[in-house]
């Protein structure tokens, strides 16, 4: 067992000195074998585990969760520090100086009364300082690596701020049916390579609806499935209280219940 002091409350500097002692000789030999790469989907599942929290609205989980999110940024640091690349203090102070040169209406001259104001302040700087002079550039600097439905919204949106838009949702919606009919002719030809793009094409024109209508199309998705989780659970009990084998049953049996549970939740 390695030396430490045991303390009834630990801060920040506790938090760094344990995970340094993880990825010590002395330490656990789990922490001391991962890298960026192998686990950089727990950074995912993390953010993932406190945005359940924020939705329970439970205090004490999103506390936890917190913690888990801030050991994960945490444990990346410390591996750069082994590099002598950077530490949990140039991570502080990088994005400190972000929020000030950001908020020049609070750290400077600038004039911003509304939260409008305030997000068109922040593109124009943070297009300004990454030096993108296109909306092009700006779109390359979403990460390809977001939720598709999210990253399609945030495309979008960046097209919109230069014109490049239906003038209203009839245009958006229009495209929907439009995209619609160009899948089922691609799925009629049997087009495999074909049926994918066009998909994919509905799926933009379907987030592009979302956006003009202002909903989040990823937290519409998911309400839907919720939906249809909620229903189907009341399909399978109606189904075995009336002693209905569904995967015999017939599509018309099936479809009663569906329109049944409708009724119910």
């Amino acid at each position: 067992m390695v030396d430490f002091e045991f303390k009834s409350e630990y801060d920040i500097s506790d938090f760094i000195a344990i995970m340094k002692l993880l990825r010590s000789p002395g330490g656990c030999p789990w922490d001391r074998e991962q890298t960026h790469e192998s686990i950089k989907k727990n950074l995912i599942e993390e953010t993932y585990e406190v945005i359940e929290a924020i939705n329970k609205k439970d205090s004490d989980l999103l506390c936890e969760e917190l913690g888990d999110l801030l050991m994960q940024i945490i444990f990346h640091s410390v591996m750069e520090e082994e590099k002598g690349v950077f530490d949990f203090d140039d991570v502080c102070d990088g994005v400190s100086k972000k929020l000030i040169v950001r908020h020049p209406h609070v750290f400077g001259d600038v004039k911003a009364d509304t939260s409008d104001e305030v997000l068109t302040n922040w593109d124009a700087i943070k297009n300004e300082t990454k030096g993108r002079k296109t909306v092009s550039e700006s779109m390359q600097s979403i990460p390809r690596e977001l939720p598709a439905l999210m990253r399609a919204q945030k495309i979008q949106a960046k097209a919109a701020k230069v014109g490049f838009d239906w003038p209203d949702i009839n245009g958006a919606i229009e495209k929907i049916g439009e995209e619609t009919a160009e899948l089922k002719a691609a799925v009629e030809k049997g087009d495999k390579a074909n049926q994918e793009e066009e998909l994919g094409d509905l799926l933009f024109s379907v987030v592009n609806a979302a956006r003009f209508i202002g909903c989040d199309s990823e937290e519409s998705l998911t309400a839907s499935s919720d939906k249809f989780f909620s229903r189907f659970s009341k399909v399978e009990e109606l189904a075995k209280q009336r002693g209905i084998d569904m995967k015999s049953a017939s599509l018309e049996e099936l479809d009663r219940l569906w329109d049944e549970a409708k009724t119910l939740v």
